[in-house]
């Protein structure tokens, strides 16, 4: 009976919105999201965006759990939209320099729900990484 008063978070998982959803489970897992993740979000939906969408997804993304959101999206996705999705985590997991816990635990667990193992991940990580390296420019 209580479930009545529950907003309902039903969410058209398309690829994007399925990326949106997952860079909203990794910018939050350490507690917060930055006005600056908040933004990347935006433009991450692409030029129709609307701020109605980004909030179905926020909102869709604080409803369900990464488990559930992954045994539910995988299927739907192709191997390229996995690998786009995860590395799109990745990248907004480093770019302060370093992922921290919490987030390295959820791409872990991104990777592992889209069947990718951690050596077909490597170079694109150390591509990503030698990316976010921006001490290079002050050498």
């Amino acid at each position: 009976m209580f479930g009545l008063f529950k907003s309902q978070s039903t969410l058209d998982l398309t690829p994007r919105n399925a990326l949106v959803v997952s860079l909203v489970h990794c910018m939050s897992a350490d507690g917060e999201m930055d006005p600056e993740e908040v933004a990347h979000l935006f433009s991450v939906l692409g030029p129709n965006a609307t701020r109605e969408n980004l909030d179905r997804c926020v909102k869709y993304a604080r409803a369900n759990a990464p488990t559930a959101f992954l045994a539910e999206i995988a299927p739907k996705l192709n191997a390229a939209q996995k690998l786009c999705i995860l590395l799109n985590m990745i990248d907004s997991a480093m770019s302060d320099g370093e992922a921290e816990q919490a987030e390295q635990t959820l791409i872990t667990q991104y990777a592992q729900g889209f069947g990718l193992s951690e050596a077909e991940l490597e170079p694109y990580f150390r591509s990503l990484v030698a990316k976010n390296d921006r001490a290079v420019l002050d050498r």
